[in-house]
């Protein structure tokens, strides 16, 4: 297993060599007019991490960097971008993406070690590893997903990040958009919990997907005394029910007790976690973010891996347009019957950088034949965006 994790993304007879000579980071910060709510904080703003990356050759590639938490993450990992993963990068050759992530992940370890920022340091690198990237697809003029060995640019979407207060009319709102499946937040109060879930599956069609997200809040007992109160309303899954450092043997108990699929992988950091995941049989679905750990170059192991086990891959996001635009490429690649996580909050930061997004059939979008993830940053206009909103 450990041979498999190491695999890079399909060969290809494109050039995916790089040779980096500039990495920038943009930090945007967007008003929320209505805030974020999750179990463990709030999102009071939107702010998103940007990567330009420049190649000796002159091809430019757009990454995004995971920034929610804490309030101030944004700025601190712009700040390691520019003054640790840069100068280890630039100037030099690396003949595919995957051997740039290496190198900035050895290079890096025992400093991430002796910091305490391993999961800071792992979301400067995946948002790297994503610019790198789409610099090559947009040098072979393909879109990612074809480079990647994808034919298949329709994918299905849901619609996520749906807060505890007025679930019904947010999940309303968004079926008129077009979305066919729904992620509520849960872990507030077990009595809302319930009551948001029970209105939102009587007004959905029974063939429609419904999911719950606890975002961590529970411990063991608390998960097995509340699932069984799920378990009428046909969830597809239920998202991270423990903590993510709960010992697997807890996720196994539940597992035993539950008939709902159990999800989680957006807090997972590094291939053993993951491959521990998929040998305790203790999930259903894997939700690996790419702006978290692993990028695109090592997330496609992970991703094929738990493709061959019979598992679904949901990829998670909820952070802007760009490292959206490449998770939907890398969904759309991987293939399998997985549902792209759309934020169902109000961002420009999100809305002006998917082009994809603009319509929505019947639960599904159609990427662009654009080069690369078909994004094209205007910097100027995100900014006024986010002065006006």
């Amino acid at each position: 297993m450990q041979n498999l994790f190491s695999t890079s993304p399909p060969n290809t007879t494109n050039d995916l060599s790089v040779h980096l000579v500039k990495l920038q980071a943009f930090v945007f910060r967007c008003p929320s007019p209505v805030p974020v709510r999750t179990s463990f904080g709030i999102m009071r703003d939107r702010p998103a991490v940007f990567v330009k990356a420049e190649s000796a050759d002159g091809y430019i590639g757009w990454g995004e960097i995971w920034c929610n938490f804490p309030s101030c993450g944004a700025e601190h990992r712009a700040r390691l971008l520019e003054t640790v993963i840069a100068p280890l990068l630039l100037n030099k050759g690396f003949s595919h993406p995957l051997h740039a992530f290496e190198e900035a992940s050895s290079k890096t370890h025992v400093l991430a070690l002796q910091s305490g920022e391993l999961g800071p340091m792992a979301q400067v690198i995946a948002g790297v590893d994503i610019a790198i990237w789409d610099l090559c697809a947009r040098r072979a003029k393909l879109p990612l997903y074809q480079l990647l060995g994808g034919s298949n640019a329709r994918i299905g979407v849901y619609a996520s990040g749906i807060n505890p207060d007025a679930s019904l009319q947010t999940v309303q709102k968004k079926y008129q958009e077009g979305f066919r499946a729904f992620k509520l937040k849960i872990g507030f109060d077990t009595q809302l919990d319930i009551a948001n879930v029970r209105a939102v599956r009587e007004w959905l069609d029974p063939s429609l997907e419904l999911m719950a997200d606890v975002n961590q809040a529970w411990d063991l007992a608390k998960a097995l005394d509340t699932i069984p109160k799920l378990e009428p309303y046909r969830l597809s899954w239920l998202e991270e029910p423990l903590r993510c450092d709960s010992e697997m043997r807890q996720w196994q108990a539940l597992k035993a007790h539950s008939r709902i699929p159990l999800a989680a992988g957006e807090n997972m950091l590094g291939s053993a976690n993951f491959i521990s995941a998929m040998e305790s049989k203790a999930f259903d679905v894997l939700q690996p973010d790419i702006a978290k750990w692993g990028g695109i170059s090592a997330s496609w192991a992970v991703i094929q891996n738990t493709l061959a086990r019979g598992l679904r891959y949901c990829p998670h996001y909820l952070g802007a347009g760009i490292g959206l635009m490449a998770s939907a490429h890398l969904l759309a690649a991987s293939g399998g019957d997985g549902l792209l996580e759309v934020d169902a909050n109000e961002n420009p930061l999100r809305t002006m950088l998917a082009p994809a997004l603009q319509k929505i059939d019947n639960g599904f979008i159609t990427l662009t034949q654009d080069p690369g993830i078909g994004v094209e940053p205007d910097l100027d206009a995100l900014s006024m965006a986010c002065q006006q909103n």
